[in-house]
């Protein structure tokens, strides 16, 4: 296996092998202080106004989602997955659909440092820009270290062939008027880029640490319309890059 390459195993329903509590925590803690959405008046570029929690939204330096464009070439770690199968709880928090992962779910590795799933959800099109470039949809699979630290991996969905994997998930999408539904297992290959980065939710909180998978996984057009039929359009414009190096593994 090369370096940067490894493969990911999914448990319990989870679909795409290869994306916060953080998020999800941030998203109820935002929700507790005032509405955001992607849109109009409570939309992306009004989100810092909206409460003194987002200030980050707006003043921010290490904002996330960004283009990646001019990345640095380095003989980075490879990532390891180990996802264990247990019970999932999908949820629908008003802006996308996520999965809830309990305790003990796995995780990743990476340069010696241990990052525990907590959940994953979905944006459509893809948050991040890869030269410009959005795809059809990302995942985001958030994990935090035992120092409350965050790192976020990005899979990136093109349209394709149909995903058996994401089809468990996308299967069990609450009926309106609900907000969770139970399911209950998975697999994929990689290289990644890498930046520190933050949310892309209010309230924006930096000092994340992300991984942009190369190699995109698929999701027929229907699989993706499926999602879009409630969130059309849940992505946050990229953000200007600053002073940050983006780092890119050597596959």
């Amino acid at each position: 296996m090369s370096t940067g390459s490894s493969s990911i195993h999914f448990g319990a329903a989870v679909w795409l092998a290869a994306a916060t509590l953080a998020a999800a925590a941030s998203a109820a803690r935002a929700e507790e202080h005032a509405h955001w959405s992607y849109s109009g008046a409570t939309g992306p570029e009004h989100w810092a106004s909206e409460d003194a929690a987002y200030e980050a939204c707006g003043s921010g330096k290490h904002q996330s989602p960004i283009d990646i464009e001019k990345t640095s070439v380095e003989a980075l770690p490879p990532i390891e997955f180990a996802y264990r199968p247990i019970p999932l709880t999908v949820t629908d928090t008003g802006h996308s659909f996520q999965v809830n992962a309990p305790p003990g779910s796995g995780g990743f590795t990476v340069g010696g440092g241990r990052y525990d799933l907590v959940q994953f959800h979905f944006h459509r099109p893809s948050e991040e820009e890869i030269h410009g470039h959005r795809q059809a949809m990302v995942v985001h699979l958030v994990h935090k270290n035992d120092k409350g630290e965050l790192a976020v991996v990005a899979v990136l969905i093109q349209t394709g062939e149909p995903n058996a994997f994401l089809e468990e998930v996308f299967d069990h999408f609450p009926p309106k008027g609900t907000t969770e539904t139970k399911v209950a297992g998975t697999t994929v290959n990689i290289g990644y880029y890498t930046f520190e980065g933050s949310l892309t939710t209010p309230p924006c909180t930096e000092q994340v640490r992300w991984f942009v998978l190369k190699s995109p996984v698929h999701a027929s057009k229907a699989q993706v319309q499926q999602f879009a039929a409630r969130y059309p359009h849940d992505a946050r414009p990229v953000q200007a890059l600053n002073d940050r190096t983006v780092e890119e593994t050597r596959d």
